[in-house]
């Protein structure tokens, strides 16, 4: 059975480890991420958490192909959404933003 050949991947904000793995034919995703494991032993990797193939969520059962990119999704350290409330609230605070757009005139006040 040929083998295929896949990067693993994770990344922090500072920093991006890949690790490329080969694969028997029916080779999953958990066994791409195994032997990644045995290639970055010591590192402090989320080992279980989420994973995906190019962005798309998958489980570690699933089959990759030859080429296909295996990522490890660490968990978010805030709620999106709490994010951007702050966010807001300090533009509020420090006087708002203005508006890009320029003013625009309607068609009736030519």
């Amino acid at each position: 059975m040929p083998l295929k050949t896949c990067t693993v991947a994770y990344a922090t904000p500072a920093r991006q480890w890949l690790w490329t793995v080969s694969l028997a034919g029916e080779g999953t995703v958990g066994d791409a991420i195994e032997q990644a494991r045995a290639l970055a032993a010591g590192l402090d990797i989320p080992w279980d958490g989420e994973t995906g193939i190019f962005g798309e969520f998958c489980t570690r059962a699933a089959v990759p192909r030859d080429g296909d990119r295996i990522e490890i999704y660490r968990a978010l350290s805030q709620d999106p959404k709490v994010s951007r409330r702050a966010r807001a609230a300090a533009g509020k605070a420090a006087g708002g933003r203005a508006s890009a757009r320029p003013p625009t005139s309607s068609p009736k006040t030519r």
